[in-house]
Protein backbone atom coordinates (compact mmCIF):
# COMPACT_ATOMS: atom_id res chain seq x y z
CA UNK A 1 0.00 0.00 0.00
CA UNK A 2 1.12 3.18 -0.99
CA UNK A 3 0.56 5.42 2.09
CA UNK A 4 1.81 8.63 0.41
CA UNK A 5 -0.31 8.24 -2.47
CA UNK A 6 -3.22 7.76 -0.54
CA UNK A 7 -2.42 10.73 1.74
CA UNK A 8 -2.52 12.67 -1.42
CA UNK A 9 -5.64 11.06 -2.66
CA UNK A 10 -7.70 11.82 0.23
CA UNK A 11 -5.88 15.71 0.45
CA UNK A 12 -7.13 16.31 -2.99
CA UNK A 13 -10.74 14.80 -1.92
CA UNK A 14 -11.11 16.64 0.94
CA UNK A 15 -10.48 20.25 -0.99
CA UNK A 16 -12.20 19.71 -4.08
CA UNK A 17 -15.68 18.99 -2.44
CA UNK A 18 -17.47 21.76 -0.95
CA UNK A 19 -20.27 19.64 0.76
CA UNK A 20 -19.84 17.37 3.54
CA UNK A 21 -21.59 14.56 1.59
CA UNK A 22 -19.67 15.43 -1.38
CA UNK A 23 -16.13 15.44 0.68
CA UNK A 24 -17.39 11.61 2.04
CA UNK A 25 -18.42 10.27 -1.41
CA UNK A 26 -15.03 11.84 -3.06
CA UNK A 27 -12.61 10.39 0.36
CA UNK A 28 -14.08 6.78 -0.22
CA UNK A 29 -14.12 6.48 -3.78
CA UNK A 30 -10.50 7.88 -3.81
CA UNK A 31 -9.19 5.71 -1.40
CA UNK A 32 -10.84 2.40 -2.38
CA UNK A 33 -9.22 3.16 -5.49
CA UNK A 34 -5.63 3.61 -4.09
CA UNK A 35 -6.31 0.71 -1.91
CA UNK A 36 -6.70 -1.72 -4.79
CA UNK A 37 -4.13 -4.07 -3.36
CA UNK A 38 -5.47 -4.48 -0.02
CA UNK A 39 -7.99 -7.60 0.41
CA UNK A 40 -11.60 -5.95 -0.36
CA UNK A 41 -13.46 -6.50 2.92
CA UNK A 42 -10.26 -4.65 5.01
CA UNK A 43 -10.43 -2.05 2.09
CA UNK A 44 -14.08 -1.21 2.60
CA UNK A 45 -14.06 -1.15 6.32
CA UNK A 46 -11.25 1.16 6.28
CA UNK A 47 -13.29 3.23 3.79
CA UNK A 48 -16.09 3.63 4.88
CA UNK A 49 -14.27 4.66 8.51
CA UNK A 50 -12.38 6.90 5.83
CA UNK A 51 -15.60 8.57 4.96
CA UNK A 52 -16.81 9.23 8.10
CA UNK A 53 -13.91 10.91 9.29
CA UNK A 54 -14.42 13.37 5.79
CA UNK A 55 -18.07 14.01 6.81
CA UNK A 56 -17.08 15.01 10.54
CA UNK A 57 -14.17 17.11 9.29
CA UNK A 58 -16.30 19.13 6.85
CA UNK A 59 -19.09 19.41 9.52
CA UNK A 60 -16.44 20.61 12.15
CA UNK A 61 -17.11 17.89 14.59
CA UNK A 62 -14.75 16.92 17.25
CA UNK A 63 -14.42 13.38 16.44
CA UNK A 64 -16.16 11.37 14.32
CA UNK A 65 -19.17 9.34 14.47
CA UNK A 66 -19.34 5.77 12.89
CA UNK A 67 -22.37 6.57 11.11
CA UNK A 68 -21.87 4.87 7.80
CA UNK A 69 -20.39 1.89 8.49
CA UNK A 70 -23.81 1.50 10.67
CA UNK A 71 -26.03 2.70 7.79
CA UNK A 72 -24.50 1.01 4.67
CA UNK A 73 -26.01 -2.49 5.85
CA UNK A 74 -29.19 -1.49 5.83
CA UNK A 75 -31.69 -3.72 4.30
CA UNK A 76 -33.55 -0.52 2.37
CA UNK A 77 -30.68 -0.07 0.51
CA UNK A 78 -30.27 -3.09 -0.63
CA UNK A 79 -30.34 -3.60 -4.28
CA UNK A 80 -30.34 -6.35 -6.99
CA UNK A 81 -31.45 -9.71 -7.59
CA UNK A 82 -29.17 -10.68 -4.62
CA UNK A 83 -30.15 -8.03 -2.57
CA UNK A 84 -26.23 -7.00 -2.76
CA UNK A 85 -25.26 -3.54 -0.55
CA UNK A 86 -23.69 -0.51 -2.06
CA UNK A 87 -20.15 -0.05 -2.29
CA UNK A 88 -17.58 2.71 -2.87
CA UNK A 89 -16.92 1.39 -6.24
CA UNK A 90 -20.65 1.57 -7.81
CA UNK A 91 -21.50 4.70 -9.96
CA UNK A 92 -24.12 5.55 -7.90
CA UNK A 93 -21.96 5.47 -4.86
CA UNK A 94 -23.08 8.70 -3.95
CA UNK A 95 -26.58 8.76 -3.72
CA UNK A 96 -26.13 5.35 -1.63
CA UNK A 97 -23.71 7.01 0.62
CA UNK A 98 -26.34 10.09 1.05
CA UNK A 99 -29.26 7.38 1.95
CA UNK A 100 -27.28 5.74 4.39
CA UNK A 101 -26.44 8.63 6.48
CA UNK A 102 -29.94 9.34 6.19
CA UNK A 103 -30.81 6.20 7.87
CA UNK A 104 -28.06 6.40 10.24
CA UNK A 105 -28.66 9.70 11.54
CA UNK A 106 -32.37 8.72 12.20
CA UNK A 107 -31.58 5.65 13.94
CA UNK A 108 -28.80 7.68 16.05
CA UNK A 109 -31.50 10.55 16.80
CA UNK A 110 -33.94 7.39 18.48
CA UNK A 111 -31.41 5.79 19.91
CA UNK A 112 -30.47 9.32 21.36
CA UNK A 113 -34.20 9.55 22.85
CA UNK A 114 -34.48 6.40 24.22
CA UNK A 115 -31.43 6.83 26.02
CA UNK A 116 -32.32 10.38 27.10
CA UNK A 117 -35.11 8.86 28.50
CA UNK A 118 -33.88 5.95 30.23
CA UNK A 119 -31.49 8.06 32.07
CA UNK A 120 -34.49 10.15 33.50
CA UNK A 121 -35.88 7.07 34.92
CA UNK A 122 -32.34 6.24 36.68
CA UNK A 123 -32.28 10.00 37.98
CA UNK A 124 -36.08 9.30 38.96
CA UNK A 125 -34.80 6.18 41.07
CA UNK A 126 -31.98 7.74 42.66
CA UNK A 127 -33.67 9.26 45.65
CA UNK A 128 -35.58 5.62 46.32
CA UNK A 129 -32.13 4.00 46.79
CA UNK A 130 -31.06 3.37 49.72
CA UNK A 131 -27.37 2.56 49.51
CA UNK A 132 -25.36 5.20 50.60
CA UNK A 133 -22.68 4.46 47.79
CA UNK A 134 -25.87 4.27 44.98
CA UNK A 135 -25.05 7.72 43.64
CA UNK A 136 -21.42 6.31 42.44
CA UNK A 137 -23.23 3.37 40.65
CA UNK A 138 -25.42 5.54 39.14
CA UNK A 139 -22.38 7.61 37.86
CA UNK A 140 -20.82 3.99 36.60
CA UNK A 141 -23.84 3.54 34.72
CA UNK A 142 -23.89 6.51 33.05
CA UNK A 143 -20.71 6.04 32.51
CA UNK A 144 -20.23 2.81 30.63
CA UNK A 145 -22.62 0.98 28.28
CA UNK A 146 -22.77 -1.82 30.85
CA UNK A 147 -21.57 -2.66 34.71
CA UNK A 148 -21.37 -5.79 36.54
CA UNK A 149 -22.11 -5.79 40.32
CA UNK A 150 -18.68 -6.98 40.91
CA UNK A 151 -17.16 -3.88 39.61
CA UNK A 152 -19.88 -1.69 40.84
CA UNK A 153 -19.37 -2.93 44.26
CA UNK A 154 -15.14 -2.21 43.73
CA UNK A 155 -15.55 1.03 42.83
CA UNK A 156 -18.35 2.14 45.39
CA UNK A 157 -17.06 0.38 48.03
CA UNK A 158 -20.42 -1.97 48.47
CA UNK A 159 -20.41 -5.92 49.44
CA UNK A 160 -21.09 -7.96 46.78
CA UNK A 161 -24.83 -8.40 47.71
CA UNK A 162 -25.31 -4.95 48.50
CA UNK A 163 -24.13 -4.03 44.38
CA UNK A 164 -26.34 -7.29 43.39
CA UNK A 165 -29.05 -5.78 45.73
CA UNK A 166 -29.54 -2.12 44.42
CA UNK A 167 -29.05 -3.81 40.64
CA UNK A 168 -32.43 -5.73 41.69
CA UNK A 169 -33.71 -2.81 42.94
CA UNK A 170 -32.49 -0.68 40.00
CA UNK A 171 -34.21 -3.26 37.70
CA UNK A 172 -37.57 -3.04 39.61
CA UNK A 173 -38.20 0.50 39.35
CA UNK A 174 -37.08 0.11 35.40
CA UNK A 175 -34.07 2.10 35.94
CA UNK A 176 -31.35 0.29 34.33
CA UNK A 177 -32.09 -3.39 32.43
CA UNK A 178 -30.17 -6.53 32.72
CA UNK A 179 -28.48 -7.37 29.45
CA UNK A 180 -26.80 -10.47 29.68
CA UNK A 181 -29.99 -12.65 30.21
CA UNK A 182 -27.96 -15.08 32.27
CA UNK A 183 -28.55 -16.25 35.95
CA UNK A 184 -24.56 -15.69 37.39
CA UNK A 185 -22.34 -12.69 36.18
CA UNK A 186 -24.91 -10.56 34.91
CA UNK A 187 -24.60 -7.22 33.10
CA UNK A 188 -26.59 -4.30 33.89
CA UNK A 189 -27.10 -1.05 31.62
CA UNK A 190 -29.56 1.82 30.63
Amino acid sequence: MDAQGLAGALRDAMTKADEPLAAAARVSEAAMHCLAAVSAIDAEIFVLWLADVALAQKLGWKAPIPLLATGIAHPALRRGPHGRRPRPADGDWSNALASAYALAAGEAIDLAGALSRQTQRLFDAAPKLRAKRAERIIELLLADDCVTPARAANRAKLSDRGARRLFDRLTELGAVRELSGRSSFRLYGL
